[in-house]
């Protein structure tokens, strides 16, 4: 129950942000148990009321069951992780080769959400000076969708090592729809501490003061934030 002029209660708002906090990409924990349809229902509607610019809501979801789907993904990930691990030398890339970055097969579904750049029309109220509002929106879905599975108990992991044009030929996409986000989702053993990057050694999350930037932003008087993926 709200308190009045819409506030939430101390344990709802603590609700809150222990999502956040709690969040992590999850690759290595899933569990097989299947996610029920109230569940993922819960979840995509979730994601489909996440803020949008012009309220053009370009995003749609593809649920992806299909192991035929997901082997031909993992074969794209394989390439495009291939090819990302060149960019390394010594012992960053033997570290790199040894993280686990995707939870394809393991997890027991896959989404993919996509942005239609199309969607709204030619005029998008509040698009004509950044037109990639409509790929910011859809990130915003995927936020939504992330922190509302987090408090579900459920694990998202975003297979970013992948490409996109490859990835919306597989999905047989048309050519105005654009493949944002290829999640892995499902209950997992346990939630990770720290995020996944983080506990591997690869990266430190960045203090909020501090931060590199603080001196340019001291003259505008932003506040610079950081963080490292998890």
């Amino acid at each position: 129950m709200t308190v009045s002029n819409g506030r939430f209660t101390d344990s709802e708002r603590q609700g809150v942000y222990r999502a956040i906090f709690e969040r992590r990409d999850v690759r290595s924990q899933f569990l097989p148990d299947p996610i029920p349809p109230d569940v993922l229902t819960r979840l995509l509607e979730a994601a489909h009321h996440a803020p949008s610019v012009g309220f053009m809501q370009p995003w749609d979801f593809i649920v992806i069951e299909s192991r035929d789907v997901r082997e031909t993904v993992l074969a794209l990930f394989e390439q495009e992780n291939h090819k990302a691990a060149e960019r390394f030398e010594g012992e960053r890339k033997e570290h790199y080769r040894s993280l686990k970055l995707q939870g394809i097969m393991e997890s027991p579904l896959n989404l993919c959400i996509t942005c239609d750049r199309s969607r709204g029309g030619p005029h998008v109220l509040g698009r004509n000076s950044i037109v990639e509002t409509d790929l910011f929106s859809t990130c915003l879905a995927v936020q939504n969708l992330w922190l509302a599975a987090r408090a579900e108990g459920i694990g998202v992991g975003w297979v970013s090592i992948l490409d996109q044009a490859q990835l919306s030929t597989a999905l047989n996409l048309p050519e105005h729809v654009y493949p944002l986000a290829y999640l892995c989702l499902g209950y997992v053993s346990e939630f990770l501490d720290q995020p996944e990057l983080e506990a591997q050694g690869w990266r430190s999350r960045l203090p909020l003061s501090g931060a590199p930037g603080m001196a340019r932003s001291a003259l505008t008087g932003a506040v610079p934030g950081g963080g490292a993926s998890g």
